[in-house]
Formats: structure tokens, C-alpha cells, sequence
């Protein structure tokens, strides 16, 4: 049951004006970092993107739409923006895994070499 999310980083409200409705208090951009999460294990990956969303019409602006001033405005937010550190954590039923795999593996070679006897 693995899950893969994204995070906000950072959520900017735009002065410019959107393509669709042309309204220029509407636009929201947003970054976001992806967080894989499962029973072992729980990590932040480098992956970012962004989304740009009017509030005004309730849609999404994708990048096909966008102009020139909205690109630069987006570059600009780009270089601000500052993803969180790569991380990755074990959980406690991957401790418990680990755990039993070594002390299988130590019965096995000291029944192999003969120190234990069945």
C-alpha cells in the first residue's frame, strides 16, 4: 500500500492576468515536493513541480497557455522556491524486518558450520 503525495512548498498568489477569464487577482501558483510513504519506509524525494490555478473561472491554467509575462513571473518563483532536503526513513516494522532477517541468517550459517545442531 504504497502512497505517493505531493506536498505544498510554497502556494503565490499572481497579479497577472489569467488567460482564460483575463482577471488579475485570480491566479495562484503552487509548488509542490513529492513524499513517497509505505509500511517500510518513508521518504522525500527532489521531485518538485508546479501548478497554476485561477480562482476566479476555477481552472487550471497548464503551461500551453501561458504568456510571456506569466513565464518569467514563474521562472522567478522557480529560483525562489526551496525544496526540502532529501530524506529517508526506516520505519519500526522495517527495524523489525531487518532484525529477523539477521538473526535467520545467523542460525543458518552457524547451523551450517556445524556450532549448532538440530
Amino acid at each position: 500500500m504504497a502512497s505517493t503525495d505531493y506536498f505544498t512548498l510554497k502556494d503565490v498568489q499572481l497579479k497577472n492576468n489569467c488567460p482564460e477569464c483575463y482577471s488579475n487577482d485570480g491566479l495562484h501558483l503552487t509548488f509542490k515536493q513529492k513524499m513517497t510513504d509505505n509500511v517500510f519506509v518513508k521518504a522525500i524525494t527532489e521531485d518538485t513541480k508546479h501548478e497554476m490555478h485561477c480562482k476566479t473561472c476555477n481552472t487550471e491554467i497548464f503551461p500551453v497557455r501561458w504568456d510571456d509575462d506569466i513565464e518569467r513571473v514563474v521562472a522567478y518563483h522557480e529560483r525562489a522556491v526551496v525544496p526540502k532536503k532529501k530524506s529517508f526513513k526506516l520505519k519500526p516494522l522495517a527495524y523489525a524486518f531487518i532484525i529477523v532477517d539477521l538473526l535467520i541468517i545467523i542460525g543458518i550459517v552457524l547451523f551450517v558450520t556445524g556450532i549448532i545442531e538440530i
